[in-house]
């Protein structure tokens, strides 16, 4: 339960996102002319940052658009970091959640309050700011919001050539959709699989996830699919760094065990008198 301060916030980071979708979901052509401020100076200056950056690196737009990608998202890195760890530190808290919930089980106001004042506390007591999860990713949309926009909204970015691609239209040969799947679907098992606790929804968005992400892509301009390749294999690189779940499995299996020899030697202890 969320007390209403909290909803309050919640609300309006609900409604900022929204105003964020609204202002990006255009799909006129951005031009130095755009009237929309938010086609104007973002998605505008962002095309420009990109078509430097391919300048840069030889004058492709496809590499520019590769090198966008990941200064974005290293740039983004520490708000990604913070919002993974606070909800793998939720997730490791859910057995404990799961018995407050049979405890204060009632649904009249007052089992209600004290079942908020506990999550409260039991958050508080962790060191878990329950906002945590969503911020750091409200944060990011502006940026993300911006690249997608600036690929698929301005000419320059879907004009000529990468590799084996025309950057307007779909990869012919569907390796970068192919890849882009993967890519999710890794990240997807690598978050699952990280978690103390898996639960059947869990398991759907690692299939379901990559599926989306495939038949999206097929349709898309090379150009798109590029910064979904990029992006993906860094989410999958980034899951694994901050949530190794071969490590997370260790520390666990360690914490167990020598809470197992803790209690064996308190129960010898008292048996021992």
């Amino acid at each position: 339960m969320l007390s209403k301060r909290t909803k309050r916030i919640l609300l309006g980071g609900g409604l900022i996102t929204m105003m964020l979708l609204l202002a990006a979901c255009g799909t006129s052509t951005v031009t130095q002319s755009s009237t929309n401020w938010w086609d104007r100076y973002v998605i505008y200056n962002a095309a420009l940052f990109i078509l430097w950056l391919a300048k840069l690196f030889g004058g492709n737009p496809g590499v520019g658009i590769i090198v966008f990608t990941l200064l974005i998202r290293v740039v983004i890195f520490p708000l990604s970091y913070m919002q993974i760890k606070s909800m793998g530190k939720q997730q490791e808290l859910a057995p404990q959640l799961k018995e407050l919930q049979k405890q204060y089980s009632s649904k009249d106001t007052e089992t209600q309050r004290k079942l908020q004042e506990a999550t409260q506390k039991l958050y508080a007591d962790n060191g878990i700011n329950p906002l945590m999860g969503c911020l750091p990713l409200l944060v990011q949309m502006p940026f993300l919001f911006a690249l997608y926009q600036a690929i698929a909204r301005t000419d320059a970015l879907k004009q000529g050539t990468f590799l084996w691609m025309n950057l307007a239209k779909p990869d012919p040969l569907f390796i970068l959709p192919i890849l882009a799947a993967i890519f999710t679907a890794l990240t997807t098992l690598t978050s699952t699989l990280a978690q103390p606790q898996r639960t059947a929804t869990s398991w759907i968005m690692v299939a379901v996830s990559p599926i989306m992400i495939l038949a999206i892509a097929f349709t898309m301009p090379s150009a798109i699919s590029i910064y979904w390749v990029v992006t993906n294999a860094f989410s999958l690189a980034q899951t694994f760094l901050i949530q190794n779940p071969f490590k997370l499995k260790r520390e666990r299996d360690a914490k167990a065990a020598a809470e197992k020899a803790r209690q064996k030697a308190l129960r010898k202890a008292i048996s021992g008198r």
